[in-house]
């Protein structure tokens, strides 16, 4: 069984070979001399000094889009995506001319994994060092490091610090009861007898002893209680940020880092080393960021932010924002959406509707894309850093198995390649690929894709929509989401008509707010003819309606001056 965690131990340790100045070692060193230890100097500090500079918090301008580099795009016809396939769509994700209006405009892309790994989704890694040889080279991950700074995208990678796959070297090696390496995972002589947070096995048989895995057993959990794990995974992550030129991580599974034995999600332990690897990465670059996944409420996702991760993904508020883009039930969404704005620091959040773990936007929203229109107008006009799942700007579908919601872009629909590989696919796309494509909704000014190419070019305009803080307003209709987003210098009004009725029975009040009493305004995002607001001395508006009729699942921007 693991002997008791010590707190000090792990910031201790994680922090002293680096941040004091120890030499790092190299990659392949650290792989073979599982035995190194970390020399600790004289009057040791039990804390860890606030990194200077501050970060610069580049990624609150942001939008990302989420890419499984296995479905994005093959270059090479063999039927799966690789790295340089992301080069050759680039400029469809941002061409680097902020004067044309045919790319998406996303500045940030997170890659799944793409270390060494024998499997399809990459989760279960063998080498923290290396590039999976089928999705490219070293070189070729440089070069779309390269490519895209000049697009003015960042680039994060995946970084599965709680387990390894099964066949890492280091875990074959640590099967071995004289191992080395054996204390690099979690050993007990008996099964300890309880199940995980889901009511998952979690301990599994293996050599006559059983070994922690929470996932599944192809996926053993590392041990940070051992300081030698702790120095190697921190080395992998200087490696990517030093050496390969990536501008941060998404951590995943960070809530279930370091257990105390039936407690295994949310631990104080966790929360202490997680503090440690943020301190660490800082240092290594000050404006390196991570967005961690801890797929847990908004009170306790709220504890990681800040000192831990930069920025942790919003679980509750996306499931707002399917609830009120199916139902047509504005109160999902605005509820937790000020429960996130009185919660974080402003923006200290990632937002986001589905990602690679859940079933597709368009699935859950019965394939009605006038709902996927909502979903996507409430992502993109609200505070937070928004991620969005490749195909999603598309309606692609899918629902479980795993594989199902990871299917190859649908970039054309001419035939079963979708446009994505002159080959054969690794899985076959979904059936409807050929109303949901790329090709097809381009020249379709009132298409899904171009719905999103809009509002990500609003945000990226405006820096009411990037960064300004959110105001709830009032509307008499309880399908009608209303909402400002302001900043010293600008002011937006954000309605969205969830329903699938016209609305014209609203009248807008705000009894505190940014307006001024001679504020005109213009509308920058739907149609109709606006009517100028009344705004009283104290900025308060009442009984106003901008537009006699809003229609159904329609998105509203007016600007005021």
């Amino acid at each position: 069984m693991k002997k008791p965690f010590s707190k000090t131990l792990i910031v201790v340790l994680t922090l002293l070979s680096f941040v004091f100045g120890c030499m790092p070692k190299e990659p392949d060193d650290l792989v073979s001399d599982s035995t190194s230890t970390v020399p600790l100097p004289a009057n040791t500090p039990t804390s860890s000094p606030t990194p200077e500079p501050e970060p610069s918090l580049w990624w609150k301008d942001r939008v990302f889009y989420e890419i499984f580099v296995r479905s994005f795009k093959d270059s090479d016809g063999d039927g799966i995506g690789d790295i340089q396939g992301i080069i050759e769509q680039l400029d469809y994700l941002n061409d680097g001319n902020p004067t044309t209006d045919d790319d998406l405009g996303v500045t940030g892309i997170w890659l799944m994994p793409i270390m060494e790994s024998p499997s399809y989704h990459g989760y279960d890694v063998v080498d923290y060092f290396q590039v999976d040889e089928e999705y490219g080279t070293k070189d070729d991950f440089k070069r779309l490091i390269d490519e895209a700074h000049d697009r003015g995208i960042r680039v994060v990678v995946d970084l599965v610090l709680n387990h390894t796959s099964r066949d890492h070297p280091w875990f074959q090696d640590a099967k071995g009861a004289e191992s080395s390496q054996r204390d690099w995972y979690i050993w007990s002589e008996e099964d300890p007898g309880y199940r995980g947070p889901w009511g998952q096995q979690v301990w599994h048989f293996s050599g006559g002893e059983y070994f922690y895995g929470i996932f599944w057993e192809g996926m053993p959990d590392l041990n940070y209680e051992n300081p030698e794990v702790t120095e190697t995974m921190l080395e992998s992550a200087r490696f990517w940020l030093e050496d390969m030129g990536a501008d941060g991580f998404r951590l995943d599974a960070v809530k279930h880092i370091v257990e105390e034995d039936a407690l295994q999600e949310n631990t104080d332990a966790t929360h202490e080393w997680l503090e440690g690897f943020y301190t660490f990465y800082k240092d290594v670059n000050p404006d390196a960021f991570a967005v961690g996944e801890a797929w847990t409420s908004t009170e306790q996702v709220l504890e990681y932010t800040g000192d831990e991760v930069d920025i942790a993904f919003q679980f509750d508020l996306a499931r707002a924002i399917l609830d009120t883009s199916h139902d047509g039930d504005a109160s999902p969404y605005m509820d937790e959406m000020a429960n996130v704005v009185d919660s974080y620091p402003a923006g200290q959040y990632a937002a986001f509707i589905t990602n690679h773990d859940q079933d597709r936007v368009m699935s859950q929203l019965d394939e009605d894309e006038g709902a996927a229109k909502v979903a996507g107008s409430l992502l993109l006009t609200s505070p937070g850093a928004p991620f969005i799942y490749y195909g999603e700007e598309i309606g692609m579908t899918g629902m479980k198995p795993d594989e199902n919601i990871r299917r190859p872009m649908q970039w054309s629909g001419d035939n079963l390649r979708v446009g994505f590989t002159s080959g054969s696919p690794w899985r076959r796309p979904s059936k409807d690929f050929e109303e949901r494509n790329v090709a097809l909704q381009n020249g379709d000014p009132d298409s899904l894709l171009n719905h999103y190419r809009s509002l990500i070019q609003l945000r990226n305009d405006h820096e009411a929509l990037r960064v300004g803080d959110w105001t709830p307003v009032d509307t008499g209709n309880e399908s009608l989401v209303a909402f400002l987003r302001h900043t010293d210098t600008e002011t937006l009004l954000i309605l969205i008509n969830a329903s699938h009725e016209a609305i014209s029975d609203y009248d807008l009040a705000l009894s505190v707010g940014p307006l001024t009493g001679d504020a005109s305004s213009r509308l920058l995002y739907g149609e109709g003819d606006l009517i100028e607001p009344e705004v009283n001395n104290g900025g308060d508006i009442s009984t106003y309606k901008p537009l006699e009729e809003l229609l159904p699942q329609s998105t509203y921007i007016i600007e005021f001056d």
